[in-house]
């Protein structure tokens, strides 16, 4: 049996199936071009120089410090395919989506925990994001979104109340009817009917997706069609499995299976289930999430982690789950690559699955499996029609450089935190 990602014409590829598509990527043209004419790696010297869902970026960890057009914005894709099952289909996930860089600080007190994101969830769901990881306590008499430990939230891990990131959630899918959000809950929350409340104020059950009707045992989702038709356009998942009976939220590992998070989830060559998760070989889990970010986030490396290191990682994960594709992979600054990033990844599994094409971009509508348009791997630009198109922008924080990074000058201090608070210090 075939055990690599396989090409639209069913062969096996080699284990650096996503070799040619780095090799091009690194190809720049030396031509000069400026006032949104730039494409994907030619040169650049500002954010104006390139076209629709680029930016002007260099991965000095892969020593490329010249800036060149990349890839900050995700393919359309349920415009050029849209009658298949949901669980046919990839999506970006970002990694705490909320643990954002410059959010806000509570007022007087010096936020000391690792950050994930650089721009605001309603950005990242502009960009084509469609699935979030929120970690939820219970914080002040309401429930907070934290990036903590120990089960609690403090003072110096909280973010923000849920319920603003969640109304953002809300303003995007009203204001985008064709469009599916998944969020997966890190759920620490004990009130009763805590979680409930919460999505109802926030005004997100009109878009519920119900547990009774998720499929349990394997099967296919409605299509993605037949979702949006019903307006059930928002799925939700709880790490607490008593949730599903208390409050009707599903339990993420009934529904779907994960490699492990963390370091693990980075490590070449390997693919490990996360605990909680059955076997990545089962099929009574119809959905696949990817967790694809090391412990320690760190800003500068990402561009690096998101090049070849996460195609093959992909191929990894593949093999280990039995030949077949995340629906879900989760990062840390998303944004960040050599390139195309995992924007590019994501449209070859898409066309590989949608289409039996090298890339979504590729896919035909209506046309027979495998009959796919003859254009370059990666495409120039993602792809935007009438059917929706992005308004986010692809520009970092202003804390977003290595020299200012967060990440960097917390880490020591955090480590030696969590030591002196396990040790009750």
């Amino acid at each position: 049996m075939c055990s690599r990602f396989l090409d639209s014409r069913t062969k096996c590829r080699t284990p650096t199936i996503f070799a040619s598509l780095f090799f091009s990527l690194f190809l720049t043209s030396s031509a000069a071009c400026f006032n949104g004419n730039c494409q994907l790696l030619e040169a650049c010297t500002a954010a104006t120089d390139c076209g629709p869902g680029l930016y002007c970026g260099n991965c000095a960890a892969l020593g490329r410090t010249r800036p060149v057009c990349t890839r900050g914005q995700a393919t359309i894709v349920t415009s050029l395919v849209n009658d298949l099952p949901f669980n046919k289909y990839t999506w970006i996930m970002t990694h705490n989506s909320f643990s954002i860089v410059d959010a806000p600080l509570l007022a007087g007190v010096q936020r000391l925990t690792f950050y994930n994101q650089e721009d605001t969830v309603t950005n990242q769901l502009r960009n084509g994001v469609r699935g979030l990881m929120l970690d939820m306590y219970d914080f002040e008499n309401d429930i907070w979104l934290c990036h903590s430990f120990r089960e609690q939230c403090f003072n110096f891990t909280a973010f923000q109340p849920a319920i603003n990131t969640l109304r953002e959630v809300e303003a995007f899918l009203t204001a985008n009817p064709t469009e599916i959000v998944t969020i997966v809950i890190e759920d620490y929350v004990r009130a009763p009917k805590g979680l409930t409340n919460l999505f109802s104020n926030a005004g997100l059950d009109k878009y519920w997706f119900p547990v009774s009707d998720m499929p349990k045992k394997g099967e296919d989702w409605p299509t993605v069609t037949e979702m949006v038709q019903a307006n059930r356009r928002l799925l939700v998942f709880t790490s607490d499995s008593s949730k599903e009976a208390e409050e009707g939220i599903a339990y993420q590992w009934t529904y779907m299976i994960e490699n492990e998070s963390g370091d693990p989830g980075v490590q070449g060559g390997s693919c490990p289930h996360r605990k909680e998760s059955k076997a990545l070989t089962s099929r009574t889990a119809s959905l696949f999430l990817q967790n694809y970010f090391p412990t320690y986030p760190v800003e500068a490396d990402s561009c690096k982690e998101h090049s070849a290191p996460l195609a093959d990682m992909v191929n990894t994960c593949y093999k280990a789950a039995g030949n077949v594709l995340p629906n879900f992979i989760a990062v840390n600054f998303y944004m960040r690559s050599d390139g195309g990033g995992i924007f590019d990844i994501v449209d070859r599994m898409n066309g590989h699955s949608l289409c039996g094409c090298n890339t979504v971009s590729a896919c035909q509508e209506g046309a027979p499996f495998g009959s796919c348009k003859n254009i370059a791997v990666p495409y120039t630009s993602p792809v935007t029609n009438t059917a929706g198109s992005f308004t986010g922008s692809v520009q970092f924080s202003r804390s977003a450089s290595p020299s200012l990074s967060p990440n960097s000058c917390l880490f020591l201090f955090f480590y030696f935190l969590l030591i002196s608070l396990s040790l009750g210090l």
